[in-house]
């Protein structure tokens, strides 16, 4: 087991730390927990890069770690700051389809958590995160709006790649690059 792997496994570990700390309506201590799980996010991926230790189980083990941190936030949302989820509603209800249906779709054709990390995908990772954490320090709701709008486009992306695709592949950095390799299987 590699440091990136390392790190994605205790991000994985904190998902169910965020509910907790949610659940028993400690915020400063889920926002906290959250941070550690966004940064550690970008921190894996880039000793993998840099060093050369991805590997395909830690792509899938990232995208494990990615889902379970996506799903965990708007139930500790909901239990932290209800009001947030009652205002925002429409952009917490696209949040929460956009990590669901392309994961479904992948399993539906799959059987298996796609794992695709695509550019799109990571900036928009990197939105909702900063928004998230904007709008726990009660800040503006704009920047959650606009980041969701920039998922939305990245997930339909990463729908259209798992329709493109013959069989399942990790690390499929666009729509362009999901259509290059179809080209190149033998069917």
């Amino acid at each position: 087991m590699n440091p990136a792997n390392v790190i994605t496994l205790g991000r994985l570990v904190l998902a169910p730390v965020l509910l907790l700390l949610a659940w028993y309506g400690v915020e400063h201590g889920f926002l906290a927990c959250l941070v550690v799980a966004l940064v550690s996010d970008i921190a894996d991926g880039q000793i993998a890069r840099r060093f050369n230790l991805a590997t395909p189980l830690g792509a899938k083990l990232d995208s494990w770690a990615d889902f379970a941190t996506y799903l965990s936030v708007p139930l500790a949302t909901w239990w932290l700051r209800p009001d947030l989820v009652a205002t925002l509603r429409v952009s917490f209800g696209l949040t929460l389809a956009c990590y669901l249906l392309p994961v479904a779709i992948g399993f539906i054709k799959f059987r298996s958590l796609t794992s695709y990390h695509t550019t799109l995908a990571r900036v928009s990772a990197y939105l909702i995160g900063a928004s998230v954490v904007i709008l726990f320090a009660r800040g503006p709701v704009l920047p959650f709006q606009a980041s969701v709008a920039v998922l939305v486009v990245a997930e339909i992306e990463e729908i259209a790649i798992t329709l493109v695709l013959p069989g399942p592949q990790s690390n499929v950095r666009s729509i362009g690059r999901a259509l290059e390799l179809r080209r190149g299987a033998s069917f």
